[in-house]
């Protein structure tokens, strides 16, 4: 069956797991910006396995009291009380025994999954219906939501939304500058327990979508993604919070699709497709976001030592010209030292950018090309006279970071140099600093 994407927002079976995991994604990401910021990204992964003992516990008490009927309500509050009594676990642990809280954190986590499992298992032979619904809290079971868990993840997500644009700016002196919060009389202690208990509250409603195991995950993926794009608290919230959404949906979509294009034959589960597309985002977003990509940051470092390669061989060619040598390849290999192949690349890269020409085997500045080499020339010198003349420091030590110093001097600092040095003629080697060529 061919689905459109609208399809998934009006259909009745398709509409509460599309809209409900968008919801509580984007839920997942604004609470994940809090726990990011704080560096307390494992706090998540701690607290959403320490909600299963709490989960299979009054499963199973349910169980034995014969309490089917409220198991929804017994599930909720099983998973928040074991929550809490995890978070008081581990500060315990941090603030009392000084166990650091790398090893709190996972002491917890390991512990109280651990206790879930046990539970569990001595569900499975005495109540195996009750114990299937267990399971489904490990890795979640969004395909069978309804539209009750829209209305419950809206309310989730105003409530949210709310609480961080009333306390955005305490929220902001708190994530950065807890000390300054504290001094100037936020009530930075209520605040924390706030935030606290938004993150356990999404945590315990959130494992129906995403389980146990994988609702951390939603927590953390958007707001890394976020992190990419933006230096700013506000934007982040916004991208966190549309990163999340967009895994969400896109998570529902593709178990949709990829269940139906295997037949029947395989089920792809909807709470890990979702894990997996908010992770692909992540990791598209560490690669290349427009400005802290790794990729797109080697992109500009290689464009920025093909310029520096460029300069050098500029300037070359231009002290070349002013001893009145007659430049070709075989001078400019003796000179410099690159490989024939690389040296004819760069300089048709320099004849291309119209600072050179060529006459036969000979090759020539133009007049941009005189300018420009004689101002990366005068930078070289003029960053060795200031540190000689203003610094101090010896002749012999100044050429190495001249040679870094020259390919990103802007014409301010140039400026600023010209007017410290009073406009010097020459440099500490005594050679000529070039005028600026206009």
């Amino acid at each position: 069956m061919n689905m459109s994407l609208w399809h998934f927002f009006t259909d009745p079976v398709l509409r509460a797991p599309a809209i409900g995991s968008m919801l509580l994604c984007m839920v997942s990401g604004l609470v994940g910006v809090l726990v990011f910021l704080r560096k307390r990204s494992l706090l998540g992964e701690s607290l959403a396995h320490a909600t299963y003992p709490g989960v299979t516990g009054f499963i199973l008490l349910a169980g034995f009291l014969n309490l089917q009927e409220v198991l929804s309500g017994l599930i909720l509050i099983g998973a928040f009380l074991s929550a809490l009594i995890g978070y008081w676990v581990i500060d315990c642990l941090e603030k009392k025994w000084k166990v650091s809280s790398d090893a709190s954190l996972t002491a917890v986590l390991a512990f109280f999954f651990g206790a879930g499992i046990t539970i569990a298992s001595v569900a499975q032979h005495q109540f195996p219906n009750l114990y299937r619904q267990m399971q489904t809290y490990l890795y979640g079971q969004a395909a069978t939501m309804t539209d009750i868990h829209i209305v419950i993840y809206g309310v989730l997500a105003l409530c949210v939304i709310l609480f961080i644009a009333i306390f955005y700016k305490e929220l902001a002196a708190l994530l950065f500058d807890t000390p300054f919060a504290a001094a100037t009389g936020i009530a930075h202690r209520f605040l924390e327990m706030t935030v606290f208990c938004v993150v356990v509250l999404t945590l315990v409603i959130g494992v129906r979508c995403a389980g146990v195991i994988l609702m951390s995950a939603m927590l953390i993926a958007p707001a890394v993604s976020a992190r990419q794009f933006t230096n700013r608290l506000s934007l982040m919230f916004v991208w966190s919070a549309l990163f999340g959404a967009l895994g969400g949906f896109l998570g529902i979509y593709s178990s949709v699709v990829l269940s139906q294009s295997f037949a029947g034959h395989y089920s792809v589960p909807s709470g890990p497709m979702i894990v997996l597309v908010s992770g692909s985002i992540a990791l598209y977003a560490l690669l290349f976001a427009p400005k802290r990509g790794l990729v797109i940051r080697y992109i500009r470092i290689a464009k920025f030592r093909a310029a520096c390669v460029q300069e050098n061989l500029l300037k070359a060619i231009w002290r070349l010209n002013q001893e009145g040598c007659a430049i070709d390849i075989p001078l400019l290999i003796k000179k410099i030292g690159f490989p024939s192949f690389y040296l004819r690349l760069i300089l048709n890269r320099l004849i291309k950018q119209k600072t050179l020409y060529r006459e036969g085997v000979f090759y020539h500045l133009t007049r941009l090309g005189i300018k420009n080499g004689a101002r990366i020339v005068r930078l070289h010198r003029l960053w060795e006279a200031y540190l000689v003349y203003s610094l101090g420091l010896k002749i012999e030590r100044v050429h190495k970071s001249a040679e870094e110093m020259e390919h990103i001097l802007t014409p301010e600092l140039e400026e600023k140099l010209t007017l410290l040095l009073d406009d010097p003629k020459k440099d500490p080697h005594q050679q000529p600093i070039p005028e600026v060529v206009r």
